[in-house]
């Protein structure tokens, strides 16, 4: 929302629902019947009161300005954030400006939303100055880094072990010994403190399962993994950026020490993804004047959606720092100007076979690397004998879809809008192919997201 009072679609609302049960039930809720005295002011709230089952309606406020995304306050005892009650407020909103009419906040949503705001200049105050005297000791943190590189470093020597004794007794000994070999060598890397090393090895534990070829593909991931242990192990003779990307890699902690790069940042797209202990959100921006793409990540704990969210769509007036590693994407959001608005600008396209260069050129920087985000420009879906493909519309030359791709909803979405005809589409695009994510019709319209 911005100070002139644009408004949110009803697929950016619905973008931020933590599951499809919320979203399924804040649709209910996104009609007048339920609401009494709503509104929304220009400074970024939107409020309303919705009758329950109980005696006395549940309070429900959003603040839409918050740098890091929607922030929510709802007297229902529900625990998703947001809940359906917030999903409901902002479809209403949304949609009908004559039941959410702008005007100035109640007591109880004005206390609220001053209370987070002042809280937040405080933490940003106290961030800004630093860290109290004497709360951090230089040599005794440098003391716990050269501990635990040591225990990373036994990590690696003892990954080279396994991997050696692997090829030694032949790949078909992978299948054989099922995923608890995987399972046990990755809590091996854990106990280490290698957390990324534990990721990519639990991996490979689903790999004989994946269908004809599936040794090629275990020895082309052996062959990455010991390509990272040897990088750590010779990370003092690698250049600065290398290096940091190994560590990062790795799994060790790395910062946003980049400078601060203030852009109008479009939203492109907003996915997460799932284990058994954590829910990682990627979001996708794209600065319209630096025309740089860069990732935000945030986390959850297992079962519940990150915090974090900025649906497709929209853009924000913002400063983000950089991590440190060659070619990484990652940034941090910093200062936000203004509410996120949205936004009629769409990111610069390219052809298939510039996309895949690109992919090329961003392995040198990162040997590691899954995918890179690339905007298609003037692509056609269409199947491919039991596979589909993005074709060129205007050159002869195509980029398959991943086998992920392929098996969502949004594949189906990303037919419909094209319907026979050139669209631009974002995604990433990587050694098994590419992942729609967001699409945009060739004329006038509005972004569709895919995932």
């Amino acid at each position: 929302m911005t100070q002139q009072g644009v408004r949110w679609t009803a697929d950016q609302v619905l973008a931020l629902a933590p599951d499809a049960a919320s979203r399924k039930a804040g649709s209910k809720l996104g009609a007048a019947g339920p609401w009494s005295e709503a509104g929304w002011a220009d400074e970024g709230t939107v409020w309303g009161l919705c009758k329950g089952s109980g005696s006395k309606p549940y309070q429900t406020i959003v603040d839409i300005a918050d740098a890091a995304g929607p922030a929510y306050k709802c007297t229902c005892p529900s625990r998703k954030f947001p809940c359906k009650h917030a999903l409901g407020l902002l479809l209403l909103w949304a949609a009908d400006d004559a039941v959410v009419p702008r005007g100035q906040p109640p007591e109880w949503a004005g206390q609220w939303t001053t209370g987070r705001r002042r809280r937040a200049e405080e933490k940003k105050a106290t961030d800004g100055s630093g860290a109290p005297s004497g709360s951090a000791d230089p040599e005794a943190a440098r003391r716990r880094a050269e501990r635990r590189a040591e225990r990373v470093t036994a990590g690696a020597v003892e990954l080279e072990q396994r991997l050696a004794d692997l090829l030694r007794g032949g790949l078909a000994t992978a299948e054989q010994s099922g995923y608890g070999l995987w399972e046990e060598t990755a809590a091996r890397m854990v106990d280490a403190q290698a957390q990324g090393l534990a990721g990519r090895i639990r991996e490979l534990g689903a790999i004989p399962a994946t269908g004809p070829g599936w040794p090629v593909r275990l020895l082309e991931e052996c062959a990455l993994l010991h390509l990272l242990g040897q990088g750590w192990l010779r990370r003092e003779r690698l250049p600065d950026g290398l290096a940091a990307t190994v560590r990062s890699r790795m799994g060790l902690p790395t910062s946003a020490d980049g400078p601060p790069l203030r852009d109008r940042w479009l939203v492109l797209a907003q996915y997460d993804t799932t284990d058994p202990r954590l829910t990682t959100r990627r979001i996708w921006l794209h600065g319209t004047d630096s025309h740089r793409t860069v990732l935000l990540l945030s986390y959850g704990a297992a079962g519940r959606a990150p915090e974090q969210a900025l649906p497709v769509g929209l853009a924000l007036d913002a400063e983000v720092s950089a991590y440190s590693g060659a070619g990484q994407p990652r940034v941090a959001l910093g200062e936000q100007f203004a509410p996120a608005a949205p936004s009629a600008v769409r990111p610069p396209g390219t052809t298939t076979s510039q996309a895949v260069a690109r992919y090329g050129d961003a392995l040198r920087d990162d040997p590691w690397l899954e995918s890179v985000p690339v905007t298609l420009d003037r692509v056609v879906p269409a199947p491919d004998g039991d596979s589909w493909q993005l074709a060129d519309a205007d050159e002869d030359a195509a980029l398959p879809l991943t086998p992920a791709a392929r098996s969502r909803p949004g594949l189906w979405r990303l037919v419909a809008l094209s319907g026979g005809a050139p669209v631009r589409v974002f995604g990433e695009c990587g050694h098994q192919g590419f992942t729609p994510l967001t699409a945009w019709p060739e004329g006038p319209g509005d972004a569709v997201a895919l995932c």
